[in-house]
């Protein structure tokens, strides 16, 4: 099977994926008002008993360590921020809507590598000067780059699954996955995540970074700070706790990109080590 009668199953079978909750689109819509007040997102919000029940699970947990116990909807969303809010609003959106099954591939894993790079970027982003725009879709971009991995192994599981079981470190390194993935549908999990994340009309700010982050060419119109970001925040998430292992010679075009030190990768690998409880505590929140 080629890479046109891939993407064409991938697109004649993602309707049978269900949609994104209704408020999720209408949230979106709000956040991109002026004026727009918590009051008014907490109201939308309330719409969604999942979105509701997720924003204040992740408003009193270990990540944000908030004193006192939150319980008003409109509270969490100041105390959470806009930002913050828009990420789970959407994240939950995506999870709540994928299809539960045994995968090949561990699940938490996945999500736990996620959360760390979301917030990988966030850490990263505050040693480098970049729009209000797009600091509204860092931790998106972030929480949602390996989503194709769920959607290649919902619809071919078996030939996924192999991937795993051939190649031992696949789960472990991801552009040796993307290779693996390319050699056997000629499509690899990034590209599937934006086949997906287009399907829900997520804007370009989130599925473009997304598609990219493991091709060497990217594309004339490509944000390279938003790639480099989140190229940068995967490899410290997935070397974290081997120092040895986080800057190696292709890295540095990423940190020149960003005008950065390498130093930076160094501070963000010790801020994820000493996160891991609030990180999986976020982990436990989305779910």
């Amino acid at each position: 099977m080629n890479k046109e009668e891939i993407v064409k199953k991938l697109y004649s079978h993602i309707d049978e994926i269900p949609t994104l909750p209704q408020v999720v689109p209408r949230l979106l819509a709000l956040f991109n008002e002026e004026g727009v007040t918590a009051r008014k997102i907490a109201d939308l919000i309330s719409e969604d008993p999942a979105l509701t029940t997720n924003v204040l699970k992740v408003a009193n947990s270990a990540y944000y360590g908030f004193p006192g116990r939150i319980s008003s909807l409109e509270h969490a969303v100041m105390l959470l921020g806009f930002n913050m809010v828009r990420a789970l609003t959407l994240s939950v959106g995506v999870i709540k809507s994928l299809p539960e099954r045994k995968r090949g591939f561990s699940e938490e894993a996945l999500w736990l590598h996620s959360i760390r790079v979301a917030t990988s970027m966030d850490e990263i982003t505050k040693q480098h000067n970049m729009t209000s725009e797009e600091k509204g879709y860092i931790f998106i971009i972030g929480l949602l780059h390996d989503i194709g991995k769920i959607l290649l192994d919902q619809l071919f599981p078996e030939k996924y699954q192999r991937l795993f079981e051939d190649e031992q470190d696949a789960e472990a390194d991801t552009s040796l996955l993307a290779r693996k993935e390319q050699e056997t549908f000629g499509i690899d999990h990034a590209e599937a995540g934006a086949v997906l994340l287009k399907r829900w009309h997520f804007p370009e700010v989130i599925w473009l970074p997304i598609m990219t982050h493991h091709k060497k060419e990217l594309p004339a119109d490509a944000d390279n700070q938003l790639i480099s970001l989140l190229r940068l925040a995967d490899r410290v998430s997935l070397n974290y706790d081997r120092p040895e292992d986080l800057c190696p010679e292709e890295c540095r075009a990423e940190l020149q990109t960003l005008r950065l030190d390498e130093s930076v990768l160094f501070d963000t690998a010790q801020v994820i080590s000493d996160s891991e409880d609030r990180i999986r505590a976020f982990y436990a929140s989305l779910h």
